[in-house]
């Protein structure tokens, strides 16, 4: 039975986000928490500036290496299927809209379109995951971690976030998918070797990877605020105020190094991934 392409795109989606997702999430635990300044990391007898290294540390003395790794099923429920549902959409999106020609305004449009659906169908995975990296909830099971929010604080918890969330991984998307589909480009006009290709498209991830991440930061640290204190923060103006007048301008900045570390290596990794697997399963 011929399976469709969509359905390839998917699938290759998902194995992508497994693999890049296995790999790199100790570097979104460590990203959460120094976002909003855990308990965790103060105890550990770090003070002022809290660096990726000192709250890796941290979580390894107080815990175990494998505590980096905390979140892991949350995040590979959310990543695996929205990897997926990312690439079947843009597969799809592609195939029907994208002109001959793949301009930049088109990339950036499909990449936006396919990670509002990802984002929207996801989000209430993503507020979990996001409380797990935290460290300061003990939910014992994904069902369990839902039901407890919707129980205790609402409808709103299971949503909360979803503004930044969508401010900060449309515009990734539509940005990272722009320079990729353009360095990628490049690539296959001058690079024939297949073998140096898959190197290549690694790399090309890579620089992509790197812009969208810096421009897309702020959001994701206003994003771990709400998603981590529904109640607390409820609008994102209001979580924009309280993060300036605590922090300063750099409040929004915080975690970058782990944040762009992982979001550039998993883009890199999720792309090479899928190239290579839709190649394998004769996904043009």
């Amino acid at each position: 039975m011929d399976i469709s392409p969509v359905v390839k795109s998917f699938l290759a989606g998902c194995c992508s986000g497994t693999c890049s997702t296995l790999l790199f999430q100790p570097l979104d635990l460590v990203k959460t928490r120094i976002q909003i300044h855990v308990p965790l990391a103060c105890a550990s007898g770090v003070s002022g500036r809290i660096g990726m290294v000192s709250v890796a540390n941290a979580v390894i003395r107080q815990e175990n290496v494998l505590a980096l790794w905390k979140g892991l099923v949350p995040s590979l429920s959310r990543c695996a299927p929205g990897v997926g549902i990312y690439f079947s959409s843009i597969h799809m999106l592609k195939s029907k809209f994208q002109s001959n020609q793949q301009r930049a305004l088109e990339s950036v449009m499909i990449g936006a379109v396919a990670r509002t659906i990802a984002v929207v169908t996801l989000i209430p995975i993503t507020v979990l995951k996001t409380r797990y990296e935290s460290g300061l909830f003990d939910y014992k099971s994904i069902s369990r971690g839902l039901l407890h929010m919707y129980n205790t604080e609402g409808l709103r918890a299971l949503c909360s976030g979803m503004a930044p969330t969508l401010i900060r991984d449309v515009p990734f998307s539509g940005i990272y998918l722009m320079f990729y589909t353009k360095f990628k480009k490049m690539v296959n006009e001058r690079v024939y070797d297949q073998a140096l290709q898959t190197q290549m498209y690694f790399a090309c991830g890579l620089t992509a990877g790197s812009i969208a991440a810096v421009v897309t930061q702020p959001a994701d640290v206003i994003k771990t605020y709400m998603q981590t204190d529904s109640k607390k923060y409820q609008r994102v103006l209001t979580t924009i105020l309280y993060i300036y007048q605590k922090n300063g301008f750099n409040g929004f900045f915080k975690g970058i190094v782990p944040r762009t570390l992982r979001r550039t290596l998993m883009a890199a990794m999720s792309w090479t991934v899928y190239e290579t697997v839709s190649r394998r399963v004769g996904l043009s």
